[in-house]
């Protein structure tokens, strides 16, 4: 039996934070972590670009033995000529799905997203996770089919958050 996507973005991150790559959780787990009712099949982590950064990223990815999503389905792994041009870094894992993004929304970059995030404590980790308001920000100026669909439950889930609501989960 496959272990659950949440099992898999744990040990994702348990190896990224343990290179100690500098990083915040963006995208679909940063929303499922703020509390909205939703499904992701990938981490998307957001990375500083420091040169020093992409060098503990590089070795964590090799740990992680990952490789670029390619439809040809070629073996093509990230090296720091990729990291340092390249802004959208798909992967696959040991652990699975990893998106390795140098920018998001609209060109936004860790240093200026950083201030936006929440330390979460999962089991033994503390990670930087992006704030709900500034997800579905870098969504709306992403202005991707998939987030578009998703924007209605991230903006009721802030609202709910700002009006002190719970989920029933909670």
């Amino acid at each position: 039996m496959a272990a659950s996507p949440s099992v898999r973005f744990l040990g994702l991150l348990r190896v990224l934070l343990r290179h100690g790559v500098e990083l915040c959780v963006v995208g679909g787990v940063a929303a499922q972590l703020a509390g909205a009712p939703i499904l992701t099949l990938d981490l998307d982590v957001l990375f500083d670009r420091t040169p020093e950064n992409l060098d503990r990223l590089l070795a964590a990815l090799r740990e992680l033995k990952a490789r670029y999503r390619d439809p040809a389905g070629r073996h093509i792994e990230p090296d720091l000529d990729k990291l340092q041009t390249l802004r959208l870094h798909l992967l696959l894992t040991d652990l699975g799905a990893l998106d390795v993004l140098g920018v998001i929304g609209g060109g936004l970059t860790y240093q200026d997203l950083v201030h936006r995030t929440v330390v979460y404590e999962l089991g033994e980790l503390r990670v930087r996770v992006l704030e709900l308001a500034a997800v579905i920000e870098t969504k709306e100026q992403a202005n991707r089919d998939k987030d578009r669909a998703v924007l209605p439950v991230l903006r009721q889930t802030l609202a709910m958050m700002n009006r002190g609501e719970r989920g029933e989960g909670g």
